[in-house]
C-alpha cells in the first residue's frame, strides 16, 4: 500500500491550509481656476494632462477611453488582494472569552482583511445583515496599511509582535492629505470579500459622513450592483447647530444601504398605539383602538351610479341618499360591516353617514422612512452615554449610540440572524444584539473584527482609553475595550434581568500566522531547517490552536459543538456529530496503532455521522511509515477511508 495515496500530509500549499514652495502654489492656482485638472497620482497630487488638453482646445484628445466607472491607483492591486488567500489562522483564546463552552458569538482580534479572508469557508452564506462604521477619511489617520506581499507579517508588525516593535504605521495622514485613493484601496478588498457572506436575502449597512458618500455609493454600486442599492439613511447625529462653525452645522451622517440582491425584504415597523395618534376607541369596541375610514367616495353619483343607494342609520332610523358623492362600499359591502359592527355613526350615533372602523391590530405595518432623528435612532451623545454607564469614564470619542445599530437590527435581521461588523470600535454591535436578544427573545449572533491599534496616551483623544487600560490591568489597545465593553454589557444584563436565559458570552480568536510550519529556503542554517521540519506544526502552537485551523480551513463553524474521549491513551476530538475526527497526540507507538484505530471506528459507529467522515493525525506522531499504513489500513477496514495527516 502506498503511504503517500493512504494519508496525504496536509502541507502550507494546500487548499485546506489557505483562506489590496513654487510648487504649491502653482498648484493652488491650477486648483482655484480649474479644479478638475487636480486628481490623486501614485505619488500623490498630480495633473490631468488630458482634461488640460480639453480646457484648451486641443484637437489632439479623444474619448476613447471615457466610461462611466469609478477608478483611481491602485484599484486593480486591491481586487488582486481581496482575491489572495490568506495563509494565517485564528488562535483561540478562551481566557479572554466569556462562556467559552455555550456561546454562540465570536470576538475577533486582528486585522480585518485578513479575517474576512480566513472567514470564506466557514462563513461563506452565512451571514443576514452587515453593519459597518469604517474610518470616515478625515484627513486624519487610520491604521490599516494593507501590505498585499505579506498582510500577517504587515499585521504583526502593526501590533508590535515582531520588526518595529508597535511602531504606528498609517494608510493615511495628515502630510498625505485627505487621499481618497488611499481610503478606497482600504474598503475595496474589504467590501468585495464581505459581500461573499452574505446570505442570498443578506444586506449590508455602511455609515458614512459626507466626505466619501458619493464614493463609497458608487463603489457599493460597483461590488454589489446598481440595482441593490435600497437606502441612503441621514442620521440626526446631533439635535442642536453650532454656531462654532465658519459654514455649515453638521447635523446629520448617512447609512448607506444594499442588498445581496432583490430577495432582500426589510423589516416593516410594527404599530403601537402611541406611535400612531390617529387611533382610539371612543366606543369601547372590545376589538381595540381603531381609526375612522370615510365611507363616502370622491366621485360622484353620475362616474359611480352603482354605489349610489340609500344609507339607513340603525340608530335613528333616518335615510340618507347620496346626492354629490358615491359611496366606497357596494350595497353588500354596507350591510357586511354593519353586521360585523365595524360601522360607526358618531358618539351621539345620529350621524347621516358612517365611517368605517380600521382596527389598530388589523393594520399594515409601516415601512421605515430615510430619515432617523435623535429621538427615534438616538445621538452621538447617546452613544458616550451608553459607555460612561458602563466604563464611569468616557473611553471613546463619539462613538456610535446602541440605538441606532438597534434600528439597523430591527429593519434588517431576524430572531436566529448572524451579524457581523468588522470595524468593530467599542463594540455597539455586539452589544445592540445583546439588548434586542433581550427585548424580543431572540437568537441572533454576531461576529466582532477589530483590530488591536495600540492607544496612544499622549493623544487627547485616546487618553482617557489608555488610562482606563493602565487603570485596569489590561493591554492598551481598541480590541480590549471592545472585549471589555461586551464583557460589562452581558453582566450588566445579567445584574437587571437574572431570568434572561439567552447567549451573553463570546469566544474570543486572534489573528496569526498559520500553525503549520512552511519549508525555510535558508541555506545557511540547512541542518536546523531539516531537523525542523521533521515536525510539520509550529513548536509553539497548543492542540487547540491546531484543532481550530482545521475547522477554519475545513468550513465549519467557530462555535460548532466539540466532543472529547480518550481512546487508548489518545485524546481525539469529535467535531459535526462525526463528521470530522481529529487525534493530534505527539506520539503513537506503533503498539498502539491497533487499539486506537479500533477505539476510533467504535466511537464512530456510535456517533452515526450523516456522511462521510474526515480523520486528522498528526504526521509526526508515527513511529515510522509501517505504523501510519497499519492504521489506515484498519480504517479502511471498517469504511473510514478519508483521512489526512498534518
Amino acid at each position: 500500500m502506498n503511504n503517500e495515496d493512504t494519508m496525504k500530509k496536509l502541507t502550507a500549499n494546500d487548499p485546506e491550509t489557505k483562506s489590496p514652495d513654487l510648487a504649491a502654489e502653482n498648484l493652488a492656482a491650477l486648483r482655484a481656476l480649474f479644479p478638475e485638472l487636480v486628481t490623486e497620482g501614485p505619488d500623490g497630487v498630480a495633473v490631468n494632462m488630458d482634461v488640460l488638453k480639453q480646457l484648451v482646445g486641443d484637437q489632439t484628445v479623444t474619448d476613447a477611453e471615457e466610461k462611466y466607472d469609478l477608478n483611481w491607483h491602485g484599484k486593480r492591486r486591491a481586487r488582486q488582494i481581496a482575491l489572495t488567500p490568506s495563509t494565517g489562522t485564528l488562535r483561540p483564546c478562551p481566557e479572554d472569552s466569556v462562556d467559552w463552552d455555550t456561546t454562540q458569538n465570536l470576538m475577533i482580534e486582528g486585522d480585518n482583511l485578513e479575517v474576512l479572508k480566513l472567514l470564506q469557508k466557514s462563513y461563506a452564506g452565512k451571514v443576514k445583515l452587515i453593519y459597518i462604521d469604517p474610518p470616515y477619511n478625515t484627513g486624519k489617520d487610520f491604521v490599516y496599511p494593507d501590505n498585499f506581499q505579506d498582510n500577517i507579517k504587515n499585521y504583526m508588525e502593526l501590533t508590535g509582535q515582531i520588526g518595529e516593535g508597535g511602531k504606528k504605521l498609517s494608510s493615511n495622514t495628515e502630510a498625505s492629505g485627505r487621499f481618497h485613493t488611499d481610503w478606497l484601496n482600504m474598503m475595496y478588498p474589504r467590501l468585495k470579500l464581505a459581500r461573499n457572506l452574505l446570505q442570498e436575502d443578506g444586506v449590508i449597512f455602511v455609515s458614512i459622513d459626507d466626505g466619501e458618500l458619493a464614493n463609497v455609493c458608487t463603489l457599493l454600486n460597483e461590488l454589489f450592483g446598481e440595482e441593490n442599492f435600497q437606502a441612503c439613511i441621514s442620521w440626526q447625529k446631533r439635535y442642536t447647530r453650532s454656531n462654532n462653525t465658519v459654514d455649515f452645522t453638521t447635523m446629520v451622517e448617512h447609512i448607506v444601504v444594499y442588498s445581496r440582491n432583490e430577495q432582500f425584504a426589510v423589516n416593516l415597523l410594527g404599530r403601537t398605539q402611541e406611535a400612531d395618534a390617529r387611533y382610539s376607541n371612543p366606543d369601547n369596541d372590545e376589538r381595540g383602538p381603531w381609526k375612522g375610514a370615510s365611507f363616502l367616495n370622491p366621485a360622484t353619483p353620475d362616474q359611480r351610479p352603482n354605489l349610489c343607494y340609500p344609507i339607513k342609520n340603525p340608530n335613528t332610523g333616518s335615510v340618507t341618499n347620496p346626492t354629490t358623492n358615491a359611496s366606497r362600499r357596494s350595497k353588500a359591502e354596507f350591510l357586511k360591516l354593519e353586521a360585523e359592527k365595524r360601522l360607526y355613526w358618531g358618539r351621539e350615533g345620529a350621524s347621516l353617514v358612517p365611517s368605517i372602523k380600521m382596527f389598530l391590530s388589523e393594520a399594515r405595518n409601516i415601512t421605515p422612512v430615510n430619515f432617523w432623528d435623535h429621538e427615534y435612532a438616538g445621538n452621538t451623545d447617546d452613544g458616550t452615554r451608553d459607555l460612561k454607564e458602563l466604563f464611569e469614564a468616557k473611553v471613546f470619542d463619539n462613538p456610535k449610540p446602541k440605538q441606532l445599530v438597534r434600528r439597523v437590527l430591527e429593519h434588517a435581521s431576524q430572531a436566529d440572524s448572524l451579524v457581523l461588523d468588522f470595524f468593530a470600535g467599542s463594540g455597539t454591535t455586539g452589544h445592540a444584539v445583546m439588548a434586542l436578544n433581550v427585548a424580543d427573545s431572540g437568537h441572533r449572533r454576531f461576529i466582532l473584527v477589530q483590530l488591536p491599534e495600540t492607544l496612544d496616551a499622549t493623544n487627547s483623544d485616546q487618553k482617557a482609553a489608555a488610562d482606563f487600560c493602565v487603570l485596569n490591568g489590561k493591554p492598551g489597545t481598541i480590541a480590549e475595550l471592545t472585549k471589555e465593553r461586551l464583557r460589562r454589557a452581558g453582566k450588566k444584563i445579567e445584574e437587571e434581568i437574572p431570568l434572561f436565559a439567552g447567549d451573553l458570552g463570546f469566544r474570543v480568536f486572534k489573528l496569526d500566522s498559520s500553525n503549520i510550519r512552511e519549508w525555510d529556503t535558508d541555506c545557511k542554517n540547512l541542518d536546523a531547517n531539516l531537523e525542523a521540519s521533521i515536525e510539520h506544526l509550529k513548536f509553539d502552537r497548543t492542540e487547540s490552536d491546531v484543532l481550530f485551523e482545521l475547522l477554519l480551513k475545513l468550513g465549519l463553524d467557530l462555535t460548532v459543538p466539540i466532543e472529547n474521549k480518550t481512546i487508548a491513551g489518545h485524546e481525539v476530538h469529535s467535531i459535526g456529530s462525526g463528521s470530522l475526527l481529529i487525534c493530534l497526540s505527539m506520539t503513537i507507538p506503533a503498539e498502539e496503532v491497533e487499539s486506537l484505530a479500533l477505539g476510533i471506528t467504535d466511537w464512530h459507529k456510535l456517533l452515526s455521522p450523516a456522511g462521510e467522515s474526515l480523520i486528522v493525525f498528526r504526521d509526526s506522531a508515527f513511529a515510522n511509515d509501517v505504523a501510519k499504513t497499519n492504521l489506515a489500513a484498519i480504517l479502511q477496514q471498517h469504511n473510514l477511508g478519508n483521512f489526512r495527516s498534518l
